[in-house]
């Protein structure tokens, strides 16, 4: 008796978990959709048009912050709470339009969705797959790994095909995508300028002819090659780097291969926003997925009892499974409080000065802060977009991004660069200010951010 009801109460616990991980890792448009479809399918779940506050139940009369839940108390750095609001995007997008600060999408588009959006109506139906496939076996600069007969072969498609789709991509956006390496890259993209620009057409010249002297700036070279002077190829070589781009898909969309600029269709409404007020605490409000107030039906328990023998065992699971999601709900709230209350602590520099001021944390520390595990914090942080008091809306994993201060201070020396500096003259310079750093990881940086090597950077004039 006693251990099989210490074994149902074991699937409770299990379910319990699963469920509430499984809702933890959701965003909250993603939850919500996920809300609506449990009122959909349990008559026993309701949903009531009352706003009640998650934290302390009080009944509110607005969809606005519970006036108790977010008043600060005497020396509080902090005020974390779950709102019974949803999110608006308020904070970012009017700080967007007034262009204080650069926005960065929470969720981006892929870069094959990019592209194939793009391709909608030049494919042929047949063409689709093929395209989906070139795209997503580019390496991270947007180059072909495999080639076209390999690629056919993959595909059972026919070469013509093959190198149509090739042809049709090169020439998206970015454009040099799907070709063999840099010097197609560019020679795709001076397909885009006019037949009659003088510029395109030398340049097209001196990448068929001399691409290599061009990547070692011997000017000299290419000019007695194809017998022009060599102001002209200087011309040229100022025209490539001010127009042109070797590595597409890495300089453009990041080694990640998400945008790093785009306008304000990709970004979403987030899902907890920062706010502070002459200089006062940090206000952390974490958005409800919903408006109302989300419980058990209590006519429907009530009925229970008057159930027939065939609706009992249904009704009874309608109920208990009512009963475990509004709880995973709950524990779910819990989570992501506790979750932003500590890394508030941690990282309140960074939330109001920047990058720069990022401190190293892992989510393995911050579940042992927490008292849950690594895993739960994972979820808890995946696919969740933050506000920031500037405006900007980041990743809320961006917190745990140990290389983003680095990477902030690399983009600084690019910056103030006079004579481009080198992968080994940045690590050289950032180990004199205390940074152990090797030379292919300051590359790795660098393309992460969509720099540029330093043959490719154009050299700056001094400042008078």
């Amino acid at each position: 008796m006693f251990q099989f009801q210490d074994q149902s109460l074991r699937h409770v616990a299990t379910a319990h978990l699963a469920q509430t991980m499984s809702l933890l890792t959701l965003s909250n448009d993603e939850l919500k959709d996920k809300v609506m479809e449990e009122l959909a399918n349990n008559p026993a779940l309701e949903l009531l048009d009352e706003v009640i506050c998650p934290n302390c139940h009080t009944k509110l009369s607005s969809r606005r912050p519970c006036p108790k839940c977010s008043q600060p108390t005497d020396g509080q750095d902090s005020v974390v709470f779950i709102s019974a609001r949803e999110p608006s995007g308020g904070n970012g997008k009017h700080r967007a339009e007034e262009g204080l600060e650069e926005l960065e999408p929470v969720a981006p588009e892929s870069l094959p969705n990019h592209v194939l959006q793009q391709l909608a109506t030049e494919l042929e139906p047949e063409e689709r797959p093929l395209a989906a496939y070139v795209l997503s076996s580019l390496d991270e600069e947007g180059f072909l790994v495999d080639p076209p007969a390999l690629i056919a072969r993959a595909t059972r498609s026919s070469l013509s095909q093959v190198e149509r789709v090739l042809n049709l991509i090169s020439h998206c956006d970015p454009a040099g995508l799907a070709t063999t390496g840099p010097r197609q890259a560019l020679q795709a993209q001076l397909d885009l300028f006019p037949a009659d620009s003088k510029e395109a057409v030398l340049a097209r010249q001196v990448l068929e002819g001399g691409f290599e002297d061009l990547a070692r700036r011997n000017y000299e070279g290419i000019a007695r090659q194809l017998h022009v002077n060599v102001g002209q190829v200087r011309r040229v070589a100022r025209f490539i780097q001010d127009n042109l781009n070797p590595f597409p898909a890495r300089a453009y969309w990041g080694s990640g291969r998400s945008p790093r600029n785009s306008d304000g269709n990709v970004y979403h409404a987030p899902d907890i926003q920062v706010s502070q007020q002459q200089n006062g605490p940090l206000m952390v409000e974490i958005f409800s997925s919903f408006a109302g107030w989300l419980r058990v039906n209590p006519e429907f328990r009530h009925a229970l009892p008057e159930a027939t023998e065939d609706q009992s065992e249904a009704w009874k699971s309608h109920l208990e499974r009512a009963s475990l999601f509004v709880k995973c709900m709950q524990q779910r709230n819990n989570t992501m409080r506790k979750l932003m209350e500590e890394i508030v602590a941690q990282q309140r520099e960074f939330i109001l000065e920047g990058d720069r001021q990022l401190l190293p944390m892992t989510r393995a520390e911050l579940a042992d802060r927490i008292g849950v595990h690594e895993s739960t914090v994972s979820r808890a942080v995946a696919n969740k977009g933050i506000a920031l008091p500037n405006g900007r809306i980041v990743p809320l994993a961006r917190f745990f991004d140990r290389s983003l201060s680095v990477r902030d201070r690399i983009k600084e020396l690019v910056q103030q660069e006079l004579k481009p500096l080198t992968d080994d003259e940045i690590a050289a310079a950032l180990r004199r200010e205390g940074v152990r750093i090797a030379r292919r990881t300051v590359a790795k940086y660098r393309s992460i951010e969509g720099i540029l090597p330093a043959r490719l950077r154009k050299r700056r004039e001094a400042p008078a």
